[in-house]
C-alpha cells in the first residue's frame, strides 16, 4: 500500500516534470524535435515549482501568493539567470518596445505574468486535479523542502552557466541585480506574510459562476490575447505590428487584459459556485489557447507546426480524460 507520503513525493515528481512541459514545450519552445532541452529547465522549473507550493502549503496561502511567488520566479529565472530583462540585445527583446529604467519594457510586461501563471499556477493547479486529495497538503517533508531550494539555486545557476541561452557578452550591473533581489524578497513576503489566507477571508455570498465551457472559452481568448498582444509574430518587429510610439497602445491593452482577467477570476472563485470542472475549464481553455498562439508564432517551418499540433491534441485528449475524473455524478 503507498503511504501518503510516498504519494507526495510522486505527486513532486509529477509537478516537477510537469512544469516545463506546460511552460516551454506546449508552446513549441523548443521545438517537439529539440525536447531534450527540457533536461536543462526541470531543475529551476520544476524545482522553483515545486518550492513555491510547499511554502504557499506550509504557511497556509492561497492562489494569490502563488502568483506573486509565480512573479518572483519569473524575475529569477528572467532577471538573474537570462538577464533577459535588461540585456540589450538578447532575443532581439530590446527592440520590441522602449526600454524602460533599463528593462525590455514589452518583454518585460509578457515574461513576468506568463511565469507566474504558466510556469507556475497553471501546472500547480492540473496537479492539484490530478491528485485531489493531496491538495491542500504539503507534498514534501522538511528535507524534500530543502533539496527543492537547493536544486532550484543549482537550476538558475545552470541556466546561467548555460551560453545557449543568455547574452555571453553581457553582464547586468550590481545595482541592477540588487533591484531584482530586492524586488524577489519583497514578493516572497507580501506572499507568505501579508496575503490573507482562505481561511481569513470572510465567506461570502455565492455568485453566478458561468459555466465550464464559457470558462474555458473566455480563459482561452484571453490567453490568446496577451500573448498576441506583446509578443511580436507573423514578422513583425514590436508588438501587435505597431510602430513608434504605437507600440504603448498594445502594452496597455494587455495590461487592462490582465486586470479584467484577476477581476472576474475574483468574483468567481468565491466559495459556492466555483468547482474542479470550473478549474479544468479554466486551465485547459488557457492551455490550448497557448499551445495555439505557438503554432502560429513559433514554428520555424511546416515540420515544427504540425509536431505542435499534434502535441496540442495529445493534451487536450488528456485534459479530456482528467474531465471525466471530475464529471459529476
Amino acid at each position: 500500500m503507498v503511504t501518503s507520503r510516498a504519494r507526495g513525493r510522486w505527486a513532486a515528481l509529477l509537478l516537477a516534470g510537469l512544469t516545463p512541459v506546460v511552460a516551454e514545450l506546449t508552446l513549441g519552445n523548443p521545438p517537439l524535435r529539440q525536447a531534450w532541452l527540457l533536461l536543462l529547465w526541470v531543475p529551476i522549473y520544476g524545482a522553483g515549482t515545486v518550492l513555491i507550493r510547499e511554502l504557499v502549503r506550509r504557511t497556509g496561502r492561497g492562489w494569490l501568493a502563488i502568483l506573486l511567488l509565480g512573479a518572483a520566479y519569473g524575475i529569477v529565472e528572467e532577471g538573474l539567470a537570462l538577464q533577459a530583462l535588461t540585456s540589450p540585445t538578447i532575443y532581439g527583446v530590446a527592440d520590441w518596445a522602449p526600454r524602460i529604467l533599463g528593462l525590455n519594457s514589452a518583454y518585460t510586461e509578457l515574461n513576468i505574468p506568463y511565469h507566474a501563471v504558466f510556469s507556475v499556477a497553471l501546472p500547480i493547479l492540473l496537479v492539484d486535479l490530478i491528485v485531489p486529495d493531496l491538495r491542500h497538503r504539503p507534498y514534501l517533508g522538511r528535507t524534500g523542502l530543502v533539496v527543492a531550494g537547493v536544486v532550484f539555486v543549482l537550476g538558475a545557476l545552470l541556466l546561467r552557466w548555460t551560453t545557449a541561452f543568455i547574452d555571453p557578452g553581457y553582464q547586468a550591473p550590481p545595482a541592477v541585480l540588487a533591484a531584482f533581489v530586492l524586488a524577489i524578497a519583497v514578493l516572497a513576503v507580501l506572499a507568505l506574510r501579508f496575503v490573507p489566507r482562505p481561511t481569513d477571508v470572510p465567506a461570502a455570498a455565492p455568485r453566478t459562476v458561468p459555466a465550464p465551457p464559457v470558462v474555458a472559452c473566455l480563459a482561452g481568448v484571453m490567453a490568446f490575447g496577451y500573448l498576441a498582444l506583446l509578443f511580436p509574430f507573423g514578422g513583425a518587429h514590436h508588438p501587435a505590428f505597431t510602430q513608434g510610439g504605437w507600440v504603448a497602445v498594445p502594452m496597455l491593452a494587455a495590461a487592462l487584459l490582465a486586470v479584467v482577467a484577476a477581476v472576474l477570476l475574483r468574483r468567481w472563485t468565491a466559495p459556492g459556485g466555483w468547482h474542479d470542472r470550473h478549474s479544468l475549464a479554466l486551465a485547459g481553455g488557457a492551455l490550448v489557447a497557448h499551445t495555439v498562439f505557438g503554432v502560429i508564432a513559433n514554428g520555424e517551418n511546416t515540420t515544427d507546426r504540425l509536431s505542435l499540433a499534434a502535441l496540442g491534441l495529445v493534451m487536450t485528449v488528456l485534459l479530456a480524460l482528467l474531465s471525466r475524473i471530475h464529471r459529476p455524478a
